[in-house]
Parts: C-alpha cells; sequence; structure tokens
C-alpha cells in the first residue's frame, strides 16, 4: 500500500497528516533530528535519524517507493524523491511534479543568490489558516490519485 513520509522538523501539517491518514488506513512515518510528541497509534512511526546534515532527507530518499506521499518544504529533497516517481507535496499544498521541480530548484538558488547580496531580506510569508486547508485538500487529492494508480497496478 502507499505509505506517507513526513520531514517532520518544523512541519506545522503534522496534525493534519495524522487526520488523512488515518481516514485512508495510510502507515506515516515521522522523520526527525529529535524527539516529537505523535498520536500511540499503529499507523505512526516516529524516526529519529542522526543530527548530520540531511540524515532525515537521506532516510526518506532510501524508503520511499513510487506512489508513496512526501510532505516537505525542502525542494532538494522533493527532486530526490520524484525521481523514485514518489509524490511529493510541500505543507502550503504546492504539489510538485518531475514538469514543476526544475522551475522550483531554480527559483529557490535565485532567492538563496537575491539574499547573499543583501538585495532581499526576510523569510517565507506567515502560515495562514488558508495554507493549512489548501494542504488538506491537496493531501486528500494526492492520495486519492496514489490510490488509484495502486488499484490499477494491482489488478
Amino acid at each position: 500500500m502507499i505509505t506517507i513520509y513526513v520531514d517532520a522538523d518544523g512541519c506545522p501539517v503534522k496534525s493534519e497528516v495524522y487526520r488523512v491518514a488515518k481516514r485512508f488506513g495510510l502507515k506515516v512515518y515521522l522523520v526527525s533530528n529529535s524527539k516529537m510528541g505523535i498520536p500511540q497509534e499503529e499507523l505512526f512511526e516516529l524516526v529519529i535519524v542522526n543530527e548530520w546534515f540531511n540524515a532525515a532527507d537521506d532516510w526518506i530518499v532510501e524508503q520511499v517507493r513510487d506512489n508513496d506521499i512526501v510532505v516537505s518544504a525542502d525542494i532538494p529533497l522533493a527532486a530526490r524523491c520524484l525521481e523514485k516517481d514518489a509524490r511529493v507535496i510541500d505543507p502550503r499544498g504546492r504539489v510538485f511534479t518531475k514538469e514543476s521541480i526544475g522551475d522550483a530548484l531554480a527559483n529557490r538558488e535565485l532567492m538563496a543568490y537575491l539574499r547573499d547580496m543583501g538585495n532581499m531580506t526576510g523569510g517565507p510569508a506567515p502560515f495562514e489558516k488558508r495554507d493549512r486547508s489548501r494542504f488538506l485538500q491537496r493531501l486528500d487529492d494526492v492520495i486519492q490519485a496514489a490510490v488509484r494508480v495502486w488499484r490499477c497496478e494491482r489488478g
């Protein structure tokens, strides 16, 4: 079946992932550099990785399979997961695809360059209620599409 992997450090939509995953009966791995509270249910598992740079990303990429779902705002991680034919959604509800990831990576590099040059200060816009709502809808859509593919593959 389909598995959901959450890049859990700083993820603002973990409770939404729990709710939707329970509705579909999907296993969720929350991958983190430190301990955190998660619901004590069989569907949810916390994976604590070493604190080296990209350890959580590396673990997710090693585990993820085609048609699995990854929740992360990390664009390079999204690109790596898309290479393995996974589905990727960020906490604001943006669904990354093989067609869109190149633009996302280029925009990320441009913004980093502008910040380094001092031409841009500040971070992303504050996370809002509408971001949470958009995420819920898109996660539901992504899961339903993944389930359709899974069923077709199984005959």
